[in-house]
Formats: C-alpha cells, structure tokens, sequence
C-alpha cells in the first residue's frame, strides 16, 4: 500500500476516532478523555500536513533543487513534534482546572467502550503504518504511525486509570491521569522534533544500510582496487554515498569507467533508491579533505 494511501486512512482514522473520544469525554465528563480526544486532533492535524508534504517530496529533482525533495518529509515530522507539544500544554492546563475542582464521573462504562474501539482502530492502522514506512522509507508514515501508538497506549492508561476511580472514589485520579497523558506525549513530540532536526542535517545512512554498502564493495575487492572516502547520507526516502576508487594508473578510462557502471549498478540494485557517485583515482593518488591547513 503506497504512503499517501495509508495517509489517507490515516485522515479518515482520525475524524472517527475524534468523533468517538469527543462522545466518550461528553458522556462520562472525564478530563482523562478529554485529553485523549485532543490528541486526536493532532493525529487529524498531522496526517493533514503529512500528505502536503509527502506529495511535496515525490516531485522530481529540478534545477533548483538537483537533489530533490526527499527532505520535505522532515517538516512532516517535525511539525507533528509542535501539534503534540501544543495540545501537552492544553490538556496540563484543563487537568489542572479539574484537579482544583473535581468532579463526579458520568456513565462511564459507555465513554470507556468508546475509547476501547477508538484504540482498536488506531492501533490496527499504526501497526500497518509502521510496516509500510521501514518498505518505503518514509519518516513521515513512522512519526504518523509512532504517533498513533502513542495514542493508543496513552488511550490504554487512562481506562485502567479510570476503572480504579469509582472503585477507590479517587476523583483526583481522573485529572491527574491527564497530566500523565500530557507528559507522555510531550515526550513523543520531543523526539519526533529531534529526529526531524537530525534529518535535515545530513545524518549519515543507517547501520543497517551502511551495511549493505560495505558488503557490496567488498564484492570488488582486489589487489588492484581499493575503496575509500566512503561518505553517506539520507535525505527522506532517498539514500546516497560518495565514494572514491582506486585502480592501476596504467587501465584505460574506458576499462575504470566501465568498472564504476557495475559497481554503481550494484549499490543502487542492492539499496533501493540509493544514489551512488564515484571518483575514479590512480592507486598512487590520495585525496585529502579537511587538511589542517585549509582555512575553512
């Protein structure tokens, strides 16, 4: 299933689970749902922006941006990082109303049934979110499906929480739950804006990818040819390596430029969209980068 799909599902999911939290927090007047239902807005807010960006990325390399767009999907992520941070801020400041003044719960067996089903749904689509994004590569359908699970653990904790409150006549309970939902998904916020961050700034591949690199060159090894200079980085769905190979000064360059094809052909076979660029150099020449000397 294609990223923007599972967005749309995403959309969908959001505008039900919305409905149904917003029912549970009228029926039973609990803060602890309430604060559920707000984070659900988010999710509807974020997979809104998620699909902007993602249908951003997908445009083609043009002559201002030669690389592409890949990167877009960092905004996603990162805009979805302020939306939780905001709605930790509102849901804190209402417990804190109710924990100054608590109040009696209503019906609570039905608003509970409407949170459980609610959960059931996003953690049905997280699940196959979160598969779809380590196919694709996209970071915006992991912080999308992160997201989501957060939601539905977030949505576990406050009905075993709300459970204890007519049994232990805790009225606090429900507010203070609150908090503790509040918390949670601040932390989430926190590091989806951190990796946003870390994406824009050229972080190196995965292990995982790097990996896949390695060996791949390993297939070229010989005597007469060494690899190094291997430098990587990610931008997105897209993946890409730099590096330098050296060959007897004596080969044609028909016989070096043909042997960079196949291992160009073989990198990018091996990691699907990685885009792979090699120097050609005599085994006699080195190059050096960030020399002492150089005043940059």
């Amino acid at each position: 299933m294609q990223v923007k799909t599972l967005l749309k599902l995403s959309v969908a999911a959001a505008v039900a689970t919305i409905a149904m939290k917003t029912a549970a927090w009228w029926i039973t007047d609990s803060v602890g749902l309430l604060s559920d239902a707000m984070e659900s807005f988010v999710n509807l807010a974020s997979a809104l922006f998620a699909i902007a960006m993602v249908t951003v990325a997908e445009r083609p390399a043009d002559e201002d941006h030669p690389f592409g767009h890949t990167k877009a999907e960092y905004f996603s992520s990162g805009f979805e990082g302020l939306l939780i941070a905001g709605a930790a801020v509102a849901i804190i400041w209402a417990a804190a109303q109710r924990l100054a003044d608590p109040r009696p719960l209503q019906a609570l067996g039905w608003g509970l049934g409407l949170a459980l089903a609610s959960s059931l749904l996003n953690g049905l689509l997280a699940w196959r979110m979160l598969i779809a994004s380590r196919e694709h590569r996209s970071i915006a359908l992991e912080a999308d499906a992160r997201h989501l699970f957060t939601d539905v653990w977030t949505s576990a904790g406050v009905v075993a929480g709300l459970l204890l409150v007519p049994l232990t006549g805790w009225l606090w309970l429900d507010p203070l739950l609150a908090i503790g939902v509040a918390l949670n998904i601040l932390r989430e916020g926190g590091g989806l804006a951190l990796r946003s961050i870390e994406g824009l700034m050229d972080s190196a591949v995965e292990p995982q990818v790097r990996d896949q690199i390695d060996r791949t060159l390993a297939q070229f090894a010989h005597p007469a040819i060494r690899f190094d200079h291997i430098v990587t980085r990610r931008a997105g769905q897209r993946r890409f390596v730099d590096v330098h190979m050296h060959m007897p000064s004596t080969w044609t360059l028909g016989r070096a430029a043909a042997l960079r094809t196949s291992v160009e052909q073989a990198l990018m076979a091996e990691v699907p969209g990685l885009r792979a660029s090699i120097q050609l150099l005599p085994l006699d020449v080195e190059a050096h980068f960030a020399d002492q000397k150089d005043p940059l």
